[in-house]
This record gives C-alpha cells, sequence and structure tokens, in this order.
C-alpha cells in the first residue's frame, strides 16, 4: 500500500505554504484525467507553474485524488490566491480548478509525469 504524505497545516501566506511542500524537482509535468479518463489539463514544470505544480503534486501524495476534501485543503495551501480567484475568476485557473471540484464537480485523478534523466 502506498504511503500518504503527512498533511500540512496551511499558513497565512502561498509562499509560506510553498516552503512546507515537496520539492517538483525531477517532476516535468502533471496531467488532471477526468472520469472518462481524458486529460483535461496539464500543469507544467516551468516558472509561473511550479506552485501550483507543488501544490497539486502534494494533492496527489496527501489524498491519492482531487476530490472536494483535496480541493478544499489545496485552497487553503493557495491562500491569498484562493482569495483572489475568488473575486477575479479565471485569473487563477489552477485555483478556480480546485473552488469547482470543492463545490461539486466531479473529482480529477492526478497523473505525475517525471521528467526522462
Amino acid at each position: 500500500m502506498r504511503e500518504m504524505m503527512t498533511m500540512i497545516q496551511p499558513l497565512e501566506t502561498f509562499k509560506d505554504n510553498l516552503q512546507q511542500l515537496p520539492s517538483v524537482d525531477g517532476v516535468e509535468r502533471l496531467d488532471l484525467i477526468n472520469v472518462d479518463s481524458h486529460v483535461v489539463a496539464s500543469i507544467e514544470n516551468q516558472p509561473g507553474k511550479q506552485g501550483s505544480l507543488a501544490v497539486y503534486q502534494y494533492l496527489k501524495q496527501s489524498f491519492g485524488t482531487l476530490d472536494a476534501k483535496a480541493a478544499e485543503h489545496g485552497l487553503l495551501v493557495f491562500a491569498e490566491h484562493t482569495v483572489d480567484a475568488r473575486a477575479r475568476p479565471g485569473a487563477h485557473p489552477n485555483v478556480d480548478r480546485l473552488l469547482a471540484i470543492a463545490a461539486g464537480d466531479s473529482p480529477l485523478t492526478i497523473e505525475i509525469i517525471a521528467t526522462n534523466l
């Protein structure tokens, strides 16, 4: 059985929360897969997306799947970005996705794609 990661206690800022998350070194991207086995989104390991990549990787390690419980926890980890996403829909698509799942959208499977060395 796969060992689940211990959940962090989210702090007030996204920067502080990121410091508690595992590194994304060695991760090329992660794919989000719906119930029909279709990739509905990918998060690449590139500047500007590494924070989201780290959060989603952590949610996979902590919850196994991206369901409402995982999404709610992820919203706490995104901290001030969650507040901004609620005020400006579309500005933070990776936070918007968590808001939708927390509100009842279908869960997603998270697949982590390792970097080819």
